[in-house]
């Protein structure tokens, strides 16, 4: 069974429109029915949350720019990518541009930021260890076949790309393909 394929050719528009339902979707699961239950457990189970000053507004900052990252990948994807976040739906053109000329999977570094936030802004341990296993597993399941699917795909552009640009520490001078 093959994972990821090419989007369908559609509008920008229509692009645009699935990847806001996609994200709207995952955003609502993983980001805010998930840490809620994490957290209603935590309390239940009587876990004491961590507090520290500017807390709130710390979580809020973070989550906020990590927000703004993940959906900015997501047009970027839709844009010049002519596709969608969703791997059954994926880019048909390899976009080296706007954050991810920074860092190759800025949608998993916002999407599990925007996690990692919510933990710190609610002082819950459960959800910052979320965030953590999100990452961890997608960088060890999600991550490698997304991979091997880009460098089918897109061959020596995409290893020049990936031998340029890290996984999860950003660049500070953007990529710029050659």
């Amino acid at each position: 069974m093959e994972v990821f394929r090419p989007a369908a050719a559609r509008s920008t528009g229509a692009n645009l429109a699935r990847t806001l339902a996609q994200t709207a979707v995952f955003w609502l699961v993983f980001i805010g029915v998930a840490p809620l239950v994490i957290v209603r457990l935590e309390r239940a189970l009587d876990v004491a949350a961590f507090a520290f000053a500017h807390q709130a507004w710390l979580g809020l900052g973070l989550g906020v720019a990590c927000g703004a990252i993940n959906l900015w990948s997501g047009v970027a994807l839709a844009v010049v990518g002519r596709g969608t976040p969703f791997p059954t739906q994926t880019a048909r053109a390899l976009v080296v541009t706007g954050p991810y000329r920074h860092l190759r999977n800025p949608m998993a570094f916002g999407g599990l930021g925007v996690g990692f936030a919510l933990g710190l802004g609610r002082g819950s341990w459960g959800t910052m260890a979320y965030a953590v296993a999100g990452g961890v597993i997608w960088h060890l399941v999600a991550r490698p076949m997304e991979e091997r699917d880009l460098a089918a795909r897109f061959g020596a552009s995409y290893q020049a790309y990936r031998a340029a640009v890290r996984c999860w520490w950003p660049r500070l001078r953007p990529y710029r393909a050659r």
